[in-house]
């Protein structure tokens, strides 16, 4: 007979991150907010890198906010972006690198999980929740684009994240299920896609390599979609390109997004009690996503316009597209209204 004695598991860091200390952002520094690196694992063990950012002469326990994302992107991009403004307006933030992705540890590299990158927002709130100048009873999240749908999930599953924003959202789920706008919503054709994966697992086995799937498209065919114009005007440009980030460069792996076909993301979205707000383009080719999750929350349908029931709103931006909410060339991301909401929701 074999006794096994329970006990606490160690939550010392398992890997040493290798994180640039230099200023590397897309976005200029601000001097409103000091700045660090720092580092937190989740609960699988893998070790996320971060940057910090804190008001300037801040004093007491601070409302905090995690914010990660867009999908196949890192925090030096729109991420550290968003958390650097709302730093200036008086939240202490981080802005995380997901799981295998930038600076975070996880191997192999460049793969998505809708179950760990959920985790890596618990995470960040695990690691804001024991930090001497947070107010463990005030944490709140951002998703950017795909994140936008784990920051949802991640909300459905812990209640000590006090309010959630999901901008520019994608349900990941949704989209590798269903394709875009359902055009690949058939049993065949998600046969087909399984197929196609169980294919590439096999010779990525037998070449002990893992196939990537490239980044955005470059050069930009003329005949490209508007939206994917834009992704290259912004990815592939000195506007946002960083060498770290997937889209920048050559993407996800193939495999890299196999779990998302039979695990939905928002199948408890209706069970999530605290606020949410949903911050769409009413040009985007995205949009539709913000508004299916609104729907789950609340039961409402609407298209195109801003709607709210209860503590769960939809703010719809005129003649925003997409990718304008990755930064601030356009000039429409509403900082004063997710300010209100986090300081509404996170007292």
């Amino acid at each position: 007979m074999i006794f096994v004695v329970a006990g606490a598991q160690s939550t010392k860091k398992m890997t040493q991150l290798k994180m640039t200390q230099e200023w590397d952002k897309v976005f200029p520094k601000s001097e409103k907010v000091d700045h660090k690196k720092v580092s937190f694992h989740n609960r699988y063990g893998i070790e996320l890198a971060a940057d910090m950012y804190t008001p300037k002469n801040a004093k007491g326990r601070l409302a905090a906010i995690a914010v990660s994302g867009p999908f196949g992107a890192v925090k030096e991009q729109s991420s550290g972006l968003y958390a650097q403004h709302l730093a200036e307006r008086g939240f202490l933030t981080i802005a995380f690198d997901p799981s295998f992705t930038g600076e975070s540890g996880g191997e192999p590299r460049r793969m998505a999980s809708p179950d760990i990158n959920t985790e890596d927002f618990l995470a960040a709130v695990d690691f804001l929740s024991v930090q001497d100048n947070v107010d463990a009873e005030r944490i709140g999240i951002i998703g950017i684009c795909g994140f936008g749908g784990m920051a949802v999930n991640a909300a459905a599953i812990d209640p000590r994240i006090k309010a959630t924003v999901a901008s520019t959202m994608y349900d990941m789920s949704k989209v590798n299920i269903e394709g875009y706008f359902q055009s690949e919503d058939t049993p065949q054709q998600r046969m087909e896609k399984r197929k196609a994966m169980a294919r590439q697992r096999t010779e990525d086995y037998k070449t002990g390599t893992y196939k990537r799937a490239g980044g955005v498209i470059d050069p930009l065919p003329e005949d490209a979609p508007r939206f994917v114009k834009d992704y290259h005007a912004y990815y592939k440009t000195e506007r946002g390109y960083h060498e770290r980030s997937g889209n920048s460069t050559d993407g996800w792996n193939v495999t890299g997004c196999q779990s998302f076909l039979n695990q939905p993301l928002l199948a408890f979205a209706a069970e999530i009690e605290n606020p949410v707000l949903l911050i769409h383009g009413e040009k985007a080719h995205s949009r539709y996503f913000s508004e299916y999750a609104f729907e789950k929350m609340t039961g409402k349908h609407v298209e195109g316009q801003s709607a709210k029931v209860g503590n769960k709103e939809l703010y719809i931006i005129p003649g925003a597209s997409h990718v304008d909410l990755y930064d601030d060339v356009a000039g429409v991301i509403p900082y004063d209204k997710i300010e209100r909401f986090f300081r509404e929701n996170l007292k």
